[in-house]
C-alpha cells in the first residue's frame, strides 16, 4: 500500500538529485537542401555503378541527352538502357525540361547506364531540392554498391571449382 504521510517527490528525493535538471531535448529538424547551380545554370554531379563513372551535368532545356558527344539514344541503343537514364524525369514528371550532358568512363553499358542515372538524379536535386523526396523514394539517389566479386587462388574464377575427379 502507499504510504498516505502527505509527502510529495521533491520531499522524498535526495537534494542533489533534483538539482541535476535534466537538459530539454532538441527536436531534430530535417536538413534544408538549397539550389546549387552555376554562373550558367547548370548542376553538375557524379554518379557511379560497378567501375563506370558518370560526370553529369544538367540544365534546363528541351531534353536533350548527350552523353561523351554523341546522343544519348546513340550511344545507349539497347532500349533497356534508354529507359535506365530516363527514369528519373520519369519519376519527377520533368520529361523534356532539362538538357544533360555527360562524360562516361569505365565497365560496360549496363553499368555506365547506371552511372549517368546516379548523376542525373543527384544533379536534380541539386537543380529542383523539392524532387529530393521523389527520387529517394525510387532508391535513384542511393549509389548501387554491388561490385564484381574477387578471384580467389585455386579457382578458375571468384567461385567456380575445378571438376571434381573421384579417381
Amino acid at each position: 500500500m502507499a504510504d498516505d504521510s502527505g509527502a510529495t517527490l521533491a520531499d522524498v528525493m535526495p537534494a542533489e538529485a533534483t538539482d541535476a535538471a535534466v537538459p530539454p531535448t532538441e527536436v531534430e529538424v530535417a536538413p534544408v537542401y538549397e539550389r546549387t547551380v552555376d554562373e550558367q545554370g547548370r548542376s553538375y554531379a557524379t554518379g557511379k555503378r560497378k567501375d563506370a563513372v558518370a560526370r553529369v551535368w544538367v540544365k534546363p532545356g528541351s531534353g536533350k541527352i548527350s552523353v561523351n558527344g554523341r546522343e544519348g539514344d546513340i550511344y545507349f541503343s539497347r532500349p533497356t538502357l534508354q529507359m535506365i537514364i530516363r527514369q528519373p524525369f520519369d519519376v519527377t514528371e520533368r520529361k523534356e525540361q532539362f538538357d544533360v550532358y555527360c562524360t562516361v568512363k569505365g565497365g560496360g553499358l549496363s553499368g555506365q547506364a547506371g552511372a549517368v542515372r546516379h548523376g542525373i538524379s543527384k544533379a536534380l536535386t541539386l537543380q529542383e531540392p523539392d524532387l529530393r523526396s521523389a527520387l529517394k523514394k525510387n532508391g535513384f539517389l542511393t549509389r548501387d554498391s554491388r561490385v564484381v566479386e574477387r578471384k580467389k587462388y585455386g579457382k578458375p574464377k571468384a567461385r567456380r571449382s575445378f571438376q571434381f575427379s573421384k579417381r
